[in-house]
């Protein structure tokens, strides 16, 4: 996913962090995620929300799907400590403020962020200037996906990662961009994780089979990822990955659709704001 070796963050991570911010700045509240720390690290310039990129309309649903992701994974972090849980493993953490945002959360958690070594430096630095305190619980683990099997569970364990005790895992954002090899070895890795372990990752659809007004949109961001040098390269089913998870090794395996995120965090808006179904759905799986 190019830029390991620089101190820049992934051009993707930036994006998702833009759309973020854009929800909280021009959507009507309720906002389904508040973030707009990922703005102040990248101090974008004035001009930022011209971006096409960053389109009020064509990008409706895509900030919709963002920002209800993000949600529902921290929801279930909530949840999983509430009983007991006290690991939150984030994979691709790219730019990503859960620890910023929600320091009552992460104060009772060991968060281990893990991401490619450059952007993480690079995010770090940021932190650091804009006077954001680093928790206690939180490590920053740098790791390749593709690169040497992508053992993130060998980095953990060095990071201070108690194996013999459950987690929250989620990996939002990532699997586009690997290889099928890669997705299935992360997997595995993550079916190996202690009873009481819940695995979130989400996944993009074959564009063929998303809905028709969403097929141009889509394609044009495949052609900008190509573009940029981060092409989407995976694409399942939900039966193709439910199939892959329990392959895998896990036994409990559901997949939650567009249209339950809609349902949970959008009914009765009046603005129609909503992520498009049969886009990019979510996969969750317990140990």
């Amino acid at each position: 996913m190019g830029n390991e070796s620089r101190e820049v963050p992934e051009n993707t991570a930036e994006r998702v962090a833009l759309w973020r911010a854009l929800h909280a700045q021009i959507d009507a509240p309720p906002h389904v995620v508040d973030d707009t720390v990922g703005l102040r690290l990248l101090a974008p310039p004035a001009t930022w929300t011209q971006r096409p990129d960053m389109d009020p309309t064509t990008t409706r649903s895509f900030r919709a799907g963002i920002v209800s992701r993000a949600r529902f994974v921290e929801d279930t972090v909530g949840e999983r400590a509430a009983a007991g849980v006290d690991q939150y493993v984030i994979l691709g953490a790219g730019l990503d403020t859960f620890a910023q945002r929600r320091p009552e959360l992460a104060s009772r958690l060991h968060v281990f962020e893990i991401d490619q070594a450059g952007p993480q430096a690079w995010k770090r630095r940021r932190l650091a200037e804009l006077g954001y305190p680093l928790p206690d619980g939180l490590r920053f683990v740098p790791v390749d996906f593709e690169a040497t099997g992508g053992d993130w569970r060998g980095a953990l364990a060095a990071a201070g990662f108690d194996a013999a005790r459950p987690a929250v895992v989620s990996s939002l954002g990532v699997s586009m961009y690997l290889t099928r090899e890669a997705i299935v070895a992360t997997l595995k890795q993550a079916a190996t994780l202690a009873r009481g372990s819940t695995f979130v990752m989400t996944f993009l659809w074959p564009v063929e089979d998303m809905p028709a007004e969403v097929q141009p949109a889509m394609r044009g961001a495949l052609a900008g990822a190509r573009t940029a040098g981060v092409p989407f390269i995976s694409f399942f089913t939900p039966p193709q990955i439910m199939e892959l998870a329990r392959a895998a090794g896990f036994h409990d395996v559901a997949v939650v659709a567009q249209h339950e995120l809609a349902r949970r965090y959008f009914a009765g808006r009046g603005d129609g704001l909503a992520p498009a179904d049969r886009s990019e759905d979510l996969v969750v799986a317990t140990v």
